[in-house]
């Protein structure tokens, strides 16, 4: 394990702030999750004069004395009116060095299915803790659903330092705790921060008042943070969404194959193998937004041109030859149960992966995740509503699943009621013991972000 030290953002790290940070928050109720995000955007100055204008006059009608800036977040009635985040509200906003795409998601113990929705793309998350309260359970639920999904970066926000007069030592304590916690489910960095969401310390401007901490504030980290999006580390993956037949007198025999680059990258000349017919041919076109280029990368949507007429529909997926992924009817995952309904053993289901959906059984629950220790229970025989757990299921026809630690797109699928549609379970693919690495964990250490 490596150990970085946080200091200050300059201003020559700017290459490393290169490119879009897509984020999501997650923390308890109360835990001042929205407050954080309205603080951010109010201080970065990425707030229109109406919207502001707006929360304003909804604060004073609340009795508030200044402006409440988590109704920034808070958009629906009932989140208004409860006081809580029910849905996941995106903003989108920007500085002069970064774009931002932020999810913030629930904190209700109800509502953790909506935290596995924001973060499932996310390159960072940001977990609050309620400095006065410290890690509670769901924040270990947060925690291991940020490392089930592999998000590369955590930020530990330890909110509500004001309400514990600034105390190093409460910060410390907390920071250590959640550190051991998340380093031991495998999260691969983790970074913690002293704020108070209220008042404004820490957020986006350092803190006069909590000298003892080095370390960057929230925005300057964001801002800083690397962003990986190389799209050469995995073969690539088009998952073909449509067929595209327009038969007009310029393009009588056009025939492509549409869909969003799920991993990886296409080139013209490159020999591809359908899945999971096996058939194999060579890409001689590919069209983005109307204009025939020579390459295509993650996650742009493309049509592509194949050399021989192949029998191809929606569903299928190309895979550069070589590099295709073992097709299989059985697949092992972990999955995070996000019904109301429990899943059970003999349970049939739909299984949604990329465009294909097939009909597929529940053989087997090995454990069920326990958060208070990170132990497996064994042979739990159902999961209810949060629960993460192993589960073994076997489908009607082959499904080709990479590893989800190879590639969080073609590794994830998604258990669904076939009698209602209802999303039953996100779940991640396994990774073979074969083709098992190990990623260096980077925890950003207490010490090193305190003032010695």
């Amino acid at each position: 394990m490596t150990t970085s030290i946080s200091n200050r953002t300059g201003a020559g790290d700017v290459a490393a702030a290169a490119g879009t940070l897509r984020l999501a928050t997650a923390g308890s109720v109360d835990d001042g999750k929205s407050t954080l995000v309205g603080r951010l955007l109010h201080d970065s100055k990425s707030i229109l004069t109406d919207q502001l204008e707006a929360v304003e006059r909804a604060s004073r009608g609340r009795g508030a004395a200044g402006p409440d800036l988590a109704l920034l977040t808070d958009g629906l009635r009932a989140e208004r009116e409860q006081g809580i985040t029910i849905d996941v509200a995106y903003r989108y906003f920007a500085t002069a060095r970064r774009r931002f795409i932020l999810a913030d998601t629930p904190g209700h113990v109800q509502y953790t299915r909506n935290m596995v929705t924001g973060a499932s793309t996310a390159d960072l998350a940001v977990i609050l803790v309620d400095a006065r309260k410290g890690v509670v359970e769901q924040t270990r639920r947060h925690a291991a659903v940020a490392a089930l999904l592999r998000v590369p970066h955590v930020v530990l926000a330890v909110n509500k330092m004001d309400l514990t007069d600034y105390a190093e030592s409460v910060f410390a304590a907390i920071a250590e705790e959640f550190t051991a916690y998340a380093t031991e489910l495998g999260t691969a960095e983790v970074t913690a921060i002293p704020v108070s969401a209220l008042v404004g310390d820490n957020v986006v401007e350092p803190s006069e008042l909590m000298d003892w901490y080095r370390g960057p504030t929230v925005l300057e980290h964001l801002e800083s943070v690397p962003v990986d999006h190389d799209p050469d580390t995995c073969p690539a993956r088009l998952p073909v969404q449509y067929v595209i037949r327009p038969r007009t007198a310029t393009h009588p025999d056009y025939r492509g194959y549409a869909g969003q680059i799920a991993a990886g990258t296409f080139r013209v000349g490159q020999p591809v193998t359908v899945l999971p017919s096996g058939r194999t041919s060579v890409i001689t076109g590919i069209d983005l937004l109307g204009t025939a280029v020579d390459v295509a990368r993650d996650p742009q949507s493309v049509t592509v041109l194949l050399a021989d007429d192949i029998d191809i529909s929606r569903g299928d997926l190309l895979v550069p030859s070589g590099e295709a992924p073992t097709l299989s009817r059985d697949v092992d995952a972990t999955v995070c149960h996000v019904a109301d309904t429990p899943l059970t053993v003999g349970q049939r289901v739909l299984l949604k992966h990329t465009t294909r959906t097939v009909n597929a059984i529940v053989k087997d629950i090995p454990s069920r995740l326990a958060l208070e220790d990170l132990s497996q229970h064994p042979a739990p025989g159902r999961l209810v509503a949060n629960d993460i757990g192993r589960v073994r299921v076997r489908t009607a026809e082959p499904v080709a699943l990479d590893s989800y630690a190879d590639s969080r797109r073609t590794g994830s699928f998604l258990l669904i009621d076939p009698a209602d549609g209802t999303t039953l379970a996100a779940g991640m693919s396994s990774q073979s013991p074969a083709q098992r690495g190990h990623r260096p964990l980077k925890v950003t250490s207490t010490a090193e972000t305190l003032n010695p």
